[in-house]
């Protein structure tokens, strides 16, 4: 896929889940690293609905902005994360309601916020760590997610939300999805007894993979 297609991609799929509530207003970012060290990524304060391929933020490895409108200050953490990160070729950073409101609540498991209980958060997911709050911007949050980015997939920052990486930008939209909607399912069993997945069955379901 060339520049011109995964600009318009890009476009196409957030638009997609501002439409279905994933996002709002100006809140998120998303990114997807092109051939030769460069990325896009979506400008400060855009709106997931009204992107235009031409007005994308295009940066370099360094976090040089090279051309289109200025890049959200969030791209230092996506810049950390594709750096400590190989397999990663996109990032998808949601606002997103359920995800959010688990971020918010105290006393979850830092190792991982969502105790499995379904396959596909296995595979597409595996562990969800979380990082303390820091205020939106703070280069903190970058060097948390360097650490934590060797040997995870996703990551909750606290009172704020997922971070999410794939393969390239269909497979993070797919993973954010996923665990937005797992997040849901979390709220809604809470306080029920839950059929969690055995250690056994973890085990497969993390060599499968998607």
């Amino acid at each position: 896929m060339n520049e011109h297609q995964q600009r318009k991609q890009l476009c196409e799929l957030a638009k997609s889940m501002f439409d279905r509530g994933y996002a709002t207003g100006g809140a998120g970012n998303i990114s997807v690293q092109l051939d030769k060290g460069m990325f896009l990524a979506t400008p400060t304060g855009s709106s997931f609905g009204r992107l235009e391929p031409d007005t994308l933020s295009l940066i370099s490895q360094s976090g040089e902005h090279i051309s289109g409108d200025k890049p959200s200050k969030e791209v230092s953490f996506h810049l950390a994360i594709y750096k400590n990160r190989p397999s990663c070729k996109a990032i998808v950073h949601l606002h997103s309601t359920y995800l959010t409101a688990l971020s918010s609540l105290k006393n979850l498991n830092t190792d991982n916020a969502i105790r499995a209980f379904t396959p596909y958060y296995v595979m597409r997911v595996g562990q969800l760590p979380v990082v303390p709050y820091y205020n939106p911007g703070d280069p903190m949050i970058a060097t948390e997610l360097a650490a934590l980015a060797p040997k995870h997939r996703a990551y909750l920052l606290a009172n704020h939300g997922p971070v999410v990486t794939g393969i390239d930008l269909l497979d993070a939209v797919d993973n954010a999805e996923e665990l937005e909607e797992t997040a849901k399912l979390t709220l809604l069993l809470k306080d029920n007894d839950v059929a969690y997945i055995s250690d056994d069955n973890l085990k497969i379901l993390a060599n499968k993979g998607i």
